[in-house]
């Protein structure tokens, strides 16, 4: 099984009690995180691949395409998970992965420049100036010419212009983007809006965000849990809270799965299944790989137990109303143009946003058909 450094501790104890009680050996190999994904695909068909690996649930889509994953029978155990997990480790009605953590974006209010909670994104700005603080909110960008679609996302879902259309059953329609006609252009005049405004800014980064945060600088800021050792160390009193919705449905952010799948070569599927749903799919070990990592647990049980952590809580809340990221192969696609768009409209370039932003749509969805 191929594993990142930060889980192979855990893992460690879970092969030594499988060893003990299947009588089969496993020999985990650590690798960089990055390269998991990229050698499995390239290694599983010369045989030569593992039989399981870590992984995120975005990368499903690509993996599946390749034939370097099989599908895992959960049984009774799927209800075990929570079911955005579960969602998202799901591919053409298929379960690959068994999940063991989310992440996603929420709201981090400066409790003693913003008081009360708000809930919604004028309500915000106007909590925001009211404050007297240099910037109402902070939403970090990537890069100056690639915006961030990540952390802009939940308003523009709060639009109705979900980047791929969704089905019935919830699952994304990779073939179909969602965010062109009106609701993207209403996306896109509103982040116009924003520029002008100067609620948004082009020139924020992530860095620059959070050091603004941190600092005093801001009452609101977009972010993941990944910041908050730095909140912490800075002694800013926080609440972690829901984002609010600039447009008139919930500002939904994306979730980000992790999991254990399976390899479509394996030599021993049985074993490797076992390990997998039974012995990594254990709330004792999804609570581990907890404590290993600090990201909510996909496990109910776990889960709970977690819960104690009011962060933990907090991001787990606003997680379970989030949507899983697009596990399409469609979507390593789209960032790029995306991103491009929402930089010149932030930049004030657009003379005309609706269109620029339709003019976006229409090429990436001949790019993906």
């Amino acid at each position: 099984m191929w594993v990142d450094s930060d889980r192979a501790p855990v893992l460690k104890s879970v092969a030594a009690q499988f060893k003990k009680d299947v009588g089969v050996t496993v020999n985990l190999v650590v690798k960089d995180n990055s390269k998991i994904v990229p050698d499995f695909i390239t290694q599983v068909p010369t045989g030569k691949g593992p039989d399981a690996i870590i992984c995120a649930h975005d990368r499903l889509g690509t993996l599946v395409k390749n034939g370097v994953v099989a599908p895992l029978e959960l049984g009774d155990t799927t209800d075990q998970y929570q079911d955005i997990a579960i969602k998202a480790f799901t591919y053409q009605d298929k379960i690959y992965g068994v999940p063991y953590s989310t992440e996603n974006l929420a709201l981090i209010r400066n409790t003693k420049l913003a008081p009360s909670a708000v809930t919604s994104w004028d309500a915000m700005i106007a909590a925001g100036r009211k404050s007297g603080a240099k910037y109402p909110v902070l939403v970090g960008m990537d890069s100056v010419q690639a915006a961030s679609p990540y952390n802009l996302y939940p308003f523009q879902a709060s639009f109705n212009a979900p980047v791929f259309k969704i089905g019935a059953d919830g699952a994304y329609d990779g073939t179909t983007l969602g965010m062109g006609d009106a609701a993207g252009a209403s996306f896109a005049t509103w982040l116009a809006a924003q520029q002008k405004a100067k609620t948004l800014n082009i020139n924020i980064s992530n860095d620059i965000a959070k050091t603004s945060f941190v600092s005093g600088q801001s009452p609101f800021f977009i972010s993941g849990p990944w910041n908050l050792a730095d909140i912490k160390a800075k002694n800013i009193p926080y609440a972690i809270e829901a984002i609010p919705a600039a447009g008139p449905q919930a500002a939904t952010p994306f979730v980000g799965v992790q999991g254990f799948a399976m390899s479509s070569k394996s030599k021993n599927t049985v074993a490797t299944q076992k390990l997998i749903v039974e012995y990594i799919g254990n709330a004792d070990i999804q609570y581990k790989l907890f404590e290993a990592g600090q990201r909510p647990p996909a496990n109910k049980e776990a889960f709970e137990k977690a819960k104690s952590d009011k962060d933990v809580a907090a991001y787990g809340a606003v997680g379970a109303k989030g949507v899983p990221m697009p596990a399409v192969p469609a979507m390593d696609s789209v960032w790029t143009d995306w991103g491009n768009a929402e930089a010149a409209i932030l930049s004030g370039k657009s003379a005309d946003p609706a269109a620029a932003w339709q003019k976006m749509v229409t090429g990436l969805q001949a790019k993906i058909k």
